[in-house]
């Protein structure tokens, strides 16, 4: 039994579609079963509720010999410890209780730099990792840096002003990964049953790219010009808020921004191994431009 957690969010999603008519047994946690696509409900085994939730995970694990594990955004928390370790609590204690096998977590780059410490998200999602490892069971945290679908959020931006932003530099470059390369690791991962112990795997993209770089290839793609403006920390955190995040999270979207200006996502050596296949070409063909021409 495989039991997947954020069933409907974008990488839960691509988990789900890839293990569903694999032969496994699949249960996953989903808030509203009505959000899951009909055509595979009854393939499920479904318990409702929040996978945050001690009793909901308590009957999801029972069984379970793998788990893909998510924390959702959570806009309105109060800090970013109740978001990820907060949150993950309760499953830790029921992975500890039922003996659950193996855990795939998704979880970010920044262990063992100089900012792991006082960057904001990165932060609390190590502490996250912290927390299952101590929880005695078999984990595997894909650590990850820039998403790609990040991008796509500034749609509309790129399609009315040619313009995509962030406070980090624009000629710093970092990995990106697409959503899409973290699903098929987790798979991947979730049908190996030969691994044990507890480590990271990170997930690097095929190359490190600037944001310049990234406006540079959405032009090419899109046809238009694009181009990235670097705005202010100040500007990044207080849109946050105007947009109803606590101060909390908006403070811990700023702090990771200012973690990666300053190299977090640059600390581990691109390898074969932890290159992933997607370019962010690929990706500005096949997501980006039919999400900006809609």
């Amino acid at each position: 039994m495989i039991v997947i957690t954020t069933p409907t969010g974008q990488i839960g999603r691509q988990v789900l579609a890839s293990l569903l008519g694999g032969g496994e047994k699949v249960r996953v946690i989903a808030r509203d079963p009505a959000d899951l696509p009909a055509e595979v409900r009854a393939d499920l085994d479904i318990v409702v509720g929040s996978h945050g939730d001690a009793a909901v995970v308590d009957r999801a694990f029972a069984g379970a010999d793998a788990v893909f594990w998510l924390t959702p955004p959570d806009p309105l928390a109060p800090s970013v410890e109740a978001a990820f370790a907060g949150f993950t609590r309760p499953a830790a204690k029921a992975f500890r209780r039922h003996r659950v096998g193996r855990v795939v977590g998704v979880s970010m780059l920044g262990r063992g730099t100089p900012w792991a410490g006082r960057a904001g998200f990165v932060t609390g999602s190590l502490a996250m990792d912290d927390l299952i490892a101590a929880s005695g069971v078999a984990y595997r945290a894909l650590t990850n840096p820039y998403f790609m679908e990040d991008t796509a959020r500034q749609a509309g931006s790129i399609k009315d002003q040619g313009v995509f932003s962030y406070p980090i530099a624009g000629d710093r470059e970092l990995p990106a990964v697409a959503t899409r390369d973290i699903a098929a690791a987790a798979s991947r991962l979730l049908l190996d049953t030969s691994w044990s112990g507890t480590g990271e795997v990170p997930l690097l993209g095929p190359e490190d790219l600037s944001f310049s770089d990234m406006a540079e290839i959405m032009s090419q793609v899109l046809g238009k010009d694009v181009r990235f403006q670097q705005t202010t920390f100040d500007a990044y955190k207080d849109r946050f808020v105007r947009l109803g995040m606590s101060d909390a999270m908006a403070q811990g979207y700023t702090d990771m921004a200012w973690a990666k200006n300053e190299g977090l996502d640059n600390g581990v050596q691109r390898t074969p191994e932890n290159s992933t296949p997607t370019s962010f070409r690929q990706w500005c063909k096949e997501v980006l431009k039919p999400a900006v021409a809609s």
